[in-house]
């Protein structure tokens, strides 16, 4: 039955996280189309075949309760730390040239740990990336005499030159799916209006900004941007684009390590600063593949041998 295998398929995904899903969220994040009843009969009989752990409203791939505990605390963490994230996104949207911001990582999936941080994805106006992202970064140096560095991790930024995600897999259609808009309704509108292929992965989640808030830009922000919106500003934005890049490029090379222990890495571009997906994402989905195939290939023979 397809919708099993489907069902199978978002448990094992977030089973890599260690993230036991409620029946809802199974269905969000299913990769076809299909009725809510229709689902709820097929993750009826997953249970009672065995094929899935059921625990309280919790489902998962693995045999292990620990996980419903660790997930519930980290639900209870991510709700303080994202009331912290309001605050910071009415920060940070104030700056020139920010036009939406968004919590992404783990904390827009409603978990945190000991270890997490407050990750923000920014969409900039046109062509003002570079200087954005430099404004927003300079400003992170001055967090870290505080110790609060960790509440402003600007690590993707687009323009709205192109919203437009290049890597169209699992692993973007879920960040995308999963983003948490604090600011700009009409920047993340346009976003998800660009990244309609997420549909096609993710054919039952929403993605509404029905409840999100414009940005408030203080008269300082709108007086900078006046007076970068010429040739000099265009001039600052690519020489920001082209320090940073090289910066990034020795870090790499260099062989330095972020906290997952990956090889720090940014893939940049005019219109777009992002973690390199070599580094995470497509280790991740060779991950994902192979535990799907196992875990194919594991369910056909149980079937087979029932039947």
């Amino acid at each position: 039955m397809p919708i099993k295998r489907d069902i199978l398929a978002a448990l094992a995904y977030f089973d890599l996280f260690e993230y036991p899903l409620t029946q809802t969220e199974i269905f969000i994040f299913l990769r076809n189309k299909c009725t809510y009843e229709d689902f709820l009969r097929a993750l009826h009989h997953l249970a009672s075949e065995n094929h899935v752990c059921r625990f309280d409203e919790f489902y998962s791939l693995v045999d292990n309760y620990s996980l419903v505990q660790r997930r519930r605390n980290g639900n209870f963490k991510a709700r303080k730390m994202i009331e912290t994230a309001q605050k910071v996104a009415a920060l940070l949207s104030a700056f020139p040239f920010v036009r939406g911001i968004a919590v992404s990582g783990s904390l827009s999936k409603n978990f945190a740990d000991e270890n997490s941080d407050i990750d923000f994805f920014i969409i900039t106006s046109k062509n003002r990336l570079w200087l954005a992202r430099t404004f927003m970064h300079c400003f992170k140096k001055m967090t870290f005499l505080l110790n609060k560095q960790d509440w402003f991790c600007m690590n993707y930024y687009v323009d709205e030159e192109t919203l437009r995600i290049k890597e169209k897999n699992v692993y973007t259609a879920v960040e995308i799916a999963t983003l948490l808009p604090l600011r700009g309704i009409k920047a993340f509108k346009d976003f998800y209006t660009a990244n309609t292929w997420c549909k096609n992965l993710l054919p039952n989640h929403g993605m509404k900004v029905s409840y999100l808030r414009e940005n408030k830009r203080p008269w300082l922000t709108r007086l900078i941007e006046r007076l970068l919106d010429n040739p000099l500003g265009n001039f600052l934005d690519m020489i920001f684009m082209k320090l940073t890049a090289h910066r990034w490029a020795i870090k790499t090379k260099k062989r330095k390590l972020n906290k997952r222990g990956d090889v720090l890495g940014m893939d940049t571009n005019k219109h777009y600063a992002k973690p390199n997906p070599q580094a995470f994402q497509n280790k991740l989905l060779a991950r994902y593949e192979n535990k799907l195939y196992a875990l194919y290939r594991n369910y056909d023979s149980k079937i087979r041998t029932f039947y």
